[in-house]
């Protein structure tokens, strides 16, 4: 049988958790077959493909993974001491750079200090470069050097998450324990 062009490395990245980027040219012939990818992950794994303009990943409506919800816990501490330093939380995550010395003080510093500290990927400054780490390994930020990075368009899976759960739109996906597969 002939595969599409890159298939094992897309079937890999996704399988892994990655998401594929557009900048990447996996996301080219993914795109292109789109088609084959949905109904190759939907009945090889039950998976749901979603592939978006700048970027694409899988759904699990069966698992028990917590990164999904380290990620989305991420972001809400973020956003609210952003929103407590004056910044505007989307346009800094869009186009800032990020140090770890300043994200480490934010947390340190919350309110919700006692959230983060019972979260093993968030609760000191090694857990959360560990988890910037991880972050990065699956294209959800690009690392520049050891210290700074910035979030790739991915991160608006977990931001559009965090929106619909606030707005009530997801009481039956959390009922039927959708997450993004990792």
């Amino acid at each position: 049988m002939d595969y599409p062009r890159f298939h094992k490395e897309i079937v890999n990245d996704l399988m892994s958790g990655k998401f594929i980027l557009a900048s990447d040219p996996k996301f080219v012939s993914l795109k292109e077959q789109s088609s084959f990818y949905e109904q190759f992950f939907k009945e090889s794994f039950s998976y749901a493909l979603e592939i978006k303009s700048d970027y694409a990943y899988l759904l699990s409506y069966e698992t028990a993974e917590q990164l999904s919800r380290d990620i989305c816990l991420f972001f809400a501490v973020l956003s609210y001491e952003l929103d407590k330093d004056g910044k505007n939380f989307l346009e800094e995550i869009q186009f800032a750079e990020f140090e770890m010395e300043k994200v480490d003080s934010y947390f340190e510093n919350s309110a919700y200090a006692e959230l983060i500290a019972a979260n093993n990927q968030l609760k000191n400054n090694e857990a959360r470069r560990d988890f910037v780490r991880t972050l990065a390994r699956r294209n959800i930020v690009e690392r520049n050097g050891d210290v700074r990075f910035t979030f790739t368009q991915a991160y608006k899976v977990f931001i559009d998450f965090a929106a619909d759960f606030a707005k009530g739109k997801l009481n039956n996906e959390m009922e039927n324990g959708v997450h993004v597969n990792g």
